[in-house]
């Protein structure tokens, strides 16, 4: 996953994480949960079905984007039926949990240190993610904490660009990467 890529991946589930904790002003009714339940289900093995022509590594991402589609209508579901601000809390988390699914299935077909890298940037932002889910419920203490999980997973996807780098190249990276996310 390069970095535009990333940076698309971040403005989505920014949008998402948005869209999630605005909700809906009125919970839906039970009947409207249970049939958007079903339609979800159905979406589901349609997306699922498409991913049976496909083989290898495209297979894999493909029914791992169909799961993680399902499992965030499940969630916006759910929190347009209980309507409160630990489900729609859950509802980005879950969201969260998705993206990073299929971007670690995108890892994947990388090797070496560029899919270690893109490993950690993934976790990176579902952890940030999370973070910001846990701050918009709580308060500023939290937000103070979420931004520290973000600046600590930001540490670690630099130091690990540092990885393939070897001497004084290596220390001059470290300590950039040591300076930008100091505390």
């Amino acid at each position: 996953m390069n970095r535009t890529s990333l940076r698309i991946c971040a403005q989505i589930s920014a949008l998402a994480t948005a869209a999630v904790i605005a909700g809906s002003a009125f919970a839906i009714t039970k009947e409207e949960y249970r049939a958007g339940k079903d339609r979800i289900a159905t979406e589901y093995k349609a997306a699922k079905g498409k991913c049976g022509a496909l083989s290898g590594q495209p297979k894999n991402l493909c029914a791992a984007e169909a799961k993680a589609a399902e499992r965030r209508a499940r969630a916006r579901a759910d929190a347009d039926y209980e309507n409160t601000p630990k489900a729609r809390e859950k509802a980005v988390i879950a969201n969260a949990e998705a993206t990073y699914m299929v971007a670690k299935e995108q890892c994947a077909a990388k090797t070496g240190n560029d899919k270690d890298v893109c490993v950690k940037a993934a976790k990176a932002a579902e952890t940030k993610a999370k973070a910001d889910a846990k701050a918009a419920r709580q308060t500023s203490v939290a937000k103070a904490d979420a931004k520290d999980t973000k600046r600590d997973v930001d540490y670690k996807v630099a130091r690990e660009k540092c990885d393939p780098l070897t001497g004084a190249a290596k220390d001059k990276c470290v300590a950039d990467a040591k300076a930008k996310f100091a505390n």
